[in-house]
């Protein structure tokens, strides 16, 4: 009897052990390490989603073969500061105030909030190179040096010079050729493999910040000469595009801004085959990342989080660059590798925005998540992608403009109350307006139940020259 008492309670304490490491949470086990990878302006594109099949990123499918792929994964805002400044605080813009690249993230984000902050606080050795933040390729001098062990700046060019420091147009021609190491990304990668290679008797959390395919679009022309300009297929698009939207959308699309150049220029193809040029020399670099992950002792015991921190059109909606709601401007690849959480090559279609990381990054390193977070852990989404789940996207470009995407539909509603709905199952590309159909009525009250209540006010009036990095 006494034998059969001890075999259940070892077969109750394996069951409670084995929970307690599918939820992250196990206090016996060593805390894991973080690889972060940002990417700056990559759009949905990339090899896994299918989005554009003339993209070819075998690196990043590589990636995306060893762990979870989310095709719902959206940005917080679709600008380079606001989407970051809520990602690494996990305090959302609308309840920051930092909604546009000219509120500088300081101002609206208090020191030791941020995520590296708190795992600096929790015995982890941080550090960065590259853009993470907005702006911090100068290293510790534009982030909080309190939350960093290491944050050298960026090397921006090799001896020779030959990176350009200005370049104004998307596309090429340019009057030089560089190689691989003239640009940052590739010196960002070199020192975040050193610093994986590192022993030290700490976990780490390493973010590598990689600044291309963000313009100028310039890269060695190998990458170029993968995508021949003869066979660029331009993204789906319609000349009445903008005809059913209030006009709120229409100024947010600015069809006579960077759209109206390029349709007088002719040369939205030479656009086009540049963004998947630069993409490729992002897609390398990530290799080389891979490369030095799979040799490390370190490997089964590190976390691999990769996020572009928004989307980009390219002459979708009549629209260039992010500053928008639409799909193209907030969904981008978001990928997760957790050892013993993870199954390699799962595909995730719920619907999720990146306020997720915080949380989700703590639980799994057996952290308690600081009271601030705005966001909610996908862990049940990391051990199983088709879990029942509840959750949408919200993005917010400005004051009182917010986008909510569920795994059928995105509702945009801007500040002045007018309205867009688009049904994903029929419509990919966001070509028909169902905001003004009646049967569409309870669909939208649906969705508008998940917009924020509250909206701070910005702390100075908003243009749109302030949203121009």
């Amino acid at each position: 009897m006494n034998s059969i008492r001890s075999d259940n309670r070892r077969a109750l304490l394996l069951v409670i052990l084995l929970l307690t490491w599918n939820s992250g949470l196990s206090a016996t086990a060593k805390a894991p390490n973080v690889l972060f990878i940002p990417v700056d302006d990559l759009n949905h594109w990339v090899g896994y989603t299918g989005r554009n099949p003339q993209c070819k990123t075998p690196n990043i499918d590589r990636l995306a073969a060893m762990g979870v792929s989310f095709t719902n994964a959206h940005c917080a805002a679709p600008a380079c500061g606001p989407s970051r400044a809520a990602l690494w605080s996990g305090i959302r813009p609308h309840s920051s105030g930092c909604y546009v690249n000219g509120d500088p993230w300081k101002q609206h984000i208090k020191e030791g909030l941020n995520l590296n902050a708190h795992f600096r606080k929790n015995g982890y050795y941080t550090a960065a190179m590259g853009k993470t933040y907005h702006s911090s390729a100068s290293g510790l001098k534009s982030v909080y040096a309190s939350e960093w062990d290491e944050y050298p700046p960026t090397r921006r060019e090799n001896s020779a010079g030959r990176a350009p420091t200005k370049f104004e147009g998307y596309h090429e021609p340019l009057p030089l050729d560089l190689q691989d190491k003239d640009l940052p990304d590739w010196h960002t990668v070199d020192f975040c493999i050193d610093r994986m290679n590192q022993k030290r008797d700490k976990p780490f959390f390493i973010a590598c910040g990689l600044i291309k395919p963000h313009l100028p679009w310039a890269v060695p022309r190998k990458y170029y000469e993968m995508y021949p300009r003869e066979n660029i297929r331009l993204p789906p698009h319609r000349t009445d595009d903008l005809d059913d939207l209030p006009r709120a959308g229409v100024r947010m699309a600015g069809p006579e801004k960077d759209h109206a150049k390029f349709l007088k220029s002719g040369r939205w193809k030479d656009a086009v085959q540049s963004y998947l040029a630069t993409i490729a020399y992002v897609d390398m670099n990530v290799g080389r990342l891979l490369d030095a992950y799979e040799a490390s002792p370190e490997r089964d015991n590190t976390i691999i989080v990769f996020w572009g921190d928004h989307g980009w059109h390219l002459g979708e909606k009549q629209h260039w660059r992010k500053f928008a709601l639409w799909e193209e401007a907030t969904r981008t690849p978001f990928i997760w590798v957790a050892p013993g959480i993870t199954r390699p090559g799962t595909i995730c279609d719920r619907p999720v925005d990146f306020m997720s990381i915080y949380p989700t990054l703590c639980q799994l390193a057996g952290l308690e998540p600081p009271g601030h977070l705005e966001g909610r852990s996908i862990v049940p989404l990391l051990q199983n992608p088709k879990s029942n789940w509840d959750g949408v996207a919200l993005t917010t470009h400005g004051y009182l403009n917010h986008a909510i995407r569920d795994e059928r539909y995105r509702y945009i509603r801007y500040a002045d109350g007018t309205e867009e709905l688009y049904d994903h199952r029929n419509d990919d590309y966001e070509f028909a307006n169902l905001a003004a159909s009646a049967n569409m009525a309870a669909v939208k009250k649906k969705l508008a139940a998940h917009l924020p209540e509250v909206n701070k006010m910005p702390t100075k009036p908003i243009s749109a020259k302030k949203n121009k990095k």
